[in-house]
C-alpha cells in the first residue's frame, strides 16, 4: 500500500513538472514570459557539435555508396550488422568479370592469342577484386566505424545531456516566473493593508491571506535557488561533453588519413596490375593487337614507386614529361641523335630494346615505323624504344 501511494505520489509530481515545462515553453513560443539564454560559449559549442554530427552522417553514408554502390548489398549488410551476425561472403563486380573472362580464355582455347588474352585480363581482373575487398575492409575498421561510433555513442549523449539541460532551464524559468508573480501579489495585498477596513473578521482574513503568501513567496525563492542550482551543473556536465568535439575532430582525421591511404594502396595495386597486364598483352605478335588500321600505342612510362609502402605515398613532383616539340624534333631529325632515357623500361618482346633511366642511347628514325617509337642503339645492342621515355639531348 505505501508502495503503491508512493509511485501515485511519484507520477503525480512527475505530471506537474511536465505541465509546468509545457506550460513555460508554451508561453516562451507566445512571447509571454521570459527565456534564460545560454552564455555564447555554451551555444557555439552546442552549434559546433550539431554541425559535426550533420557532416559526419553525410559523410559517412556516402563512403558507404562509395565502397557498396549496390543499396540491396548495403541493406544486407546493415540487417546482419543488427543481428549482430557475420555477413555472407559474396563475389564482387571485377572477381565476376575476371571469372568469366577465365571461363571464356578456357573455352575459345589457352592456346590461341585471344584466349590466353581472356586468361591473362581476368587473372588481373580477379587481382583487381581482392585489393577491392581489401579496401572495403580497411576502410570499414579504420574510417566507417569510428564514424559510426561517434553518431550513436558519443553523439547520442550529448543530446540527452542537452535534452535535459534544456528541461533544467524551463525549470528555472519556470521558477522565475512563479516567484514574479508571488512577489507582485504580495505587494498588491500590502498595498490594501495599508487602506483602513472596518470589522475585525475582515482583518483576521486579511492577515491569514498575506501570511499565505509571504509563505508563497519564500517557497518560490527556494524553488528558485534549487532550480538555479541544477541548471548550472547541468550547464556545466553539457559543456564538458562538449568540448570534447575537439578531440572527435583530431580522431576523425586519423581516421581520414587512414582511408586516404587505404585508397593510395588499392590505386596503386591496380595501376601496377594493369601495368604488367599491358607488358603480358603486349608480348603477344603486333598482327593480333592492330585494330584495323590503327597504330599501336607506345606504352605509358611508369611514375609507380618501386614498392608499395604502408603509407603507399608516392610523389610525382620529379615527373618530367618530354614536350610536344622536343617530340617531333626526335621524329623528324636527319641521321641519328642522343637522348637521354627518362624511365625504366622492359622490352616486351625481342624486337624492342629495354631501357634504364638517365642512360644516354643513340636514336633514329626508320621509314615506315610507328610514329610513337624510335630505334634505340646501345653499343651492338639495337631494338624499338618508346618515344615518350626519351628527352632529345643537344
Amino acid at each position: 500500500m505505501n508502495i503503491m501511494d508512493f509511485n501515485v505520489k511519484k507520477l503525480a509530481a512527475d505530471a506537474g513538472t511536465f505541465l509546468s515545462r509545457a506550460v513555460q515553453f508554451t508561453e516562451e513560443k507566445l512571447g509571454q514570459a521570459e527565456k534564460t539564454e545560454l552564455d555564447a560559449h555554451l551555444e557555439n559549442l552546442l552549434s559546433k557539435a550539431e554541425c559535426t554530427k550533420i557532416w559526419t552522417e553525410k559523410i559517412m553514408k556516402q563512403t558507404e555508396v562509395l565502397l557498396q554502390p549496390n543499396p540491396n548489398a548495403r541493406i544486407e549488410e546493415f540487417v546482419y550488422e543488427k543481428l549482430d551476425r557475420k555477413a555472407p561472403s559474396r563475389i564482387n563486380n571485377p572477381e565476376l568479370l575476371g571469372q568469366y573472362m577465365i571461363d571464356a580464355g578456357t573455352e575459345f582455347g589457352p592456346g590461341t592469342a585471344y584466349g590466353n588474352a581472356l586468361i591473362k585480363c581476368g587473372e588481373t581482373q580477379k587481382r583487381i577484386g581482392t585489393a577491392d575487398r581489401e579496401l572495403i575492409q580497411t576502410s570499414a575498421l579504420n574510417f566507417l566505424t569510428p564514424l559510426r561510433n561517434f553518431i550513436e555513442g558519443d553523439y547520442k549523449t550529448i543530446a540527452k545531456e542537452r535534452k535535459l539541460l534544456q528541461n533544467k532551464r524551463l525549470d528555472l524559468d519556470a521558477a522565475k516566473t512563479r516567484l514574479k508573480k508571488a512577489k507582485a501579489a504580495e505587494t498588491r495585498n500590502s498595498q490594501l493593508n495599508s487602506t483602513r477596513l472596518e470589522g475585525d473578521n475582515i482583518m483576521v482574513n486579511f492577515s491569514y491571506m498575506l501570511n499565505f503568501l509571504h509563505v508563497k513567496w519564500l517557497k518560490s525563492e527556494q524553488e528558485l535557488r534549487i532550480t538555479q542550482s541544477e541548471f548550472d551543473r547541468q550547464a556545466e556536465i553539457t559543456r564538458l561533453l562538449l568540448e570534447g568535439i575537439s578531440s572527435t575532430h583530431a580522431h576523425h582525421l586519423r581516421c581520414l588519413n587512414d582511408f586516404v591511404e587505404a585508397q593510395m594502396t588499392y590505386y596503386a595495386q591496380c595501376y601496377q596490375y594493369m601495368l604488367d597486364l599491358q607488358k603480358q598483352l603486349g608480348s603477344f605478335p603486333s598482327n593480333y593487337l592492330s585494330n584495323n588500321n590503327q597504330t599501336s600505342v607506345a606504352p605509358v612510362p611508369s611514375v609507380l614507386p618501386n614498392a608499395i609502402g604502408s603509407s603507399a605515398m608516392a610523389s610525382t613532383s620529379g615527373l618530367v614529361i618530354t614536350s610536344p616539340s622536343n617530340l617531333s624534333d626526335l621524329k623528324e631529325c636527319s641521321g641519328s641523335r642522343k637522348a637521354r632515357v627518362l624511365y625504366d623500361y622492359d622490352a616486351a618482346n625481342s624486337t624492342e630494346l629495354s631501357l634504364l633511366a638517365d642512360e644516354v642511347i643513340t636514336v633514329f628514325s626508320v621509314v615506315g615505323m610507328d610514329s610513337d617509337w624510335l630505334m634505340g642503339e646501345r653499343g651492338n645492342q639495337k631494338g624499338k624504344v618508346p618515344i615518350t621515355y626519351l628527352e632529345l639531348l643537344n
